[in-house]
This record gives C-alpha cells, structure tokens and sequence, in this order.
C-alpha cells in the first residue's frame, strides 16, 4: 500500500472522516504504518497510552483482564481506532488488543492526533461528535451486560430455590 491509498483509506474511520485529505495525508506521512502476526499484542492493558492504532487490514480481538484471566469484549476490523481515548486522556490502556490473523496497522503518536483534532473548530466538533457516539455505544452495551448478569443471577437464583424443595 502506498501513502496516498492509506489516506483514503482513513477516510472510512469515522474519527477521521471529518478532517481534509491534506490532514489524513499527513497522519499516514506522520505515522508509522506496523504489521503484526497472529495473537501479537498492539498494546496491552495498564501500559501507558504511547499512541493510538488505525487498522488498515485485519482483525483484532478487545481482551479484558481481571485477576488471572482475561476474555474477549470486542472484535475490530478495518477502519477501527483502538487507544483514541487513552492518547485523549492520556491515562493508561483500558484494555488489551490483540491481533487476530495478520493485521496492518498505521501508529499515531498523541501528539500529531491531538494537534489534528484540535487544529480547526469542525474538526474538534467531529472528533467530539464521534467520541461522544463511542462512550454512548459503550454505556448502551454495558447496560444490556448488567441486564444479562442480573437475569443469570435471578436463574441460578430459581435454580438453586427449585433444587432445594
């Protein structure tokens, strides 16, 4: 892939469908474009938010860690950004990704994304706009687990009281 095919292809990640050609230009020029092998790690939970991942092709897997274990949350494909809202925030990862398959994938250091949100009034409103989307998305999924978890426990609940009579 060349520069000019990667910045297009920036054009699909919502984050940046906002911004000019010139601007996904020159984050494909400012980036560092990595590939990496099946169950390689791109950053791993607790780390320090050094930068965040364009996918450009491949999969990954979401995986988040508790004490001894971990398991899958999400799967991204093409066009997804994993570490935005670390590189935002500048507070450590959140969660662990993964790549599944072969994965090619543009590095942006938080200082070039920053600077690009930030460079002009519409593009920080779009940055914003889609950010706000990605927390709303996150609270309507965590709702439905914390549903699911009370309706298990409401069953083991029944199953435990029919088991007893």
């Amino acid at each position: 892939m060349d520069l000019l095919k990667d910045a297009e292809m920036l054009a699909r990640v919502p984050l940046f469908s906002g911004m000019s050609p010139a601007e996904r230009k020159l984050l494909v020029f400012t980036g560092q474009v990595l590939c990496f092998g099946d169950g390689e790690t791109l950053m791993r939970q607790g780390e320090p938010a050094d930068c965040a991942y364009v996918i450009l092709e491949g999969n990954a897997e979401v995986l988040a860690e508790t004490a001894g274990d971990s398991f899958v949350v999400a799967m991204l494909g093409p066009h997804s950004m994993p570490g935005e809202i670390g590189v935002l925030i500048n507070e450590p990862r959140t969660a662990t990704v993964r790549a599944k398959g072969k994965v090619r994938a543009l590095r942006i250091s938080p200082d070039v994304f920053v600077r690009l949100a930030t460079s002009r009034p519409d593009t920080a409103l779009h940055v914003m706009r889609q950010l706000s989307r990605h927390i709303a998305n996150d609270l309507h999924a965590m709702a439905s687990l914390r549903e699911a978890l009370q309706q298990a426990q409401a069953d083991a609940a029944a199953a435990r009281a029919a088991a007893a009579h």
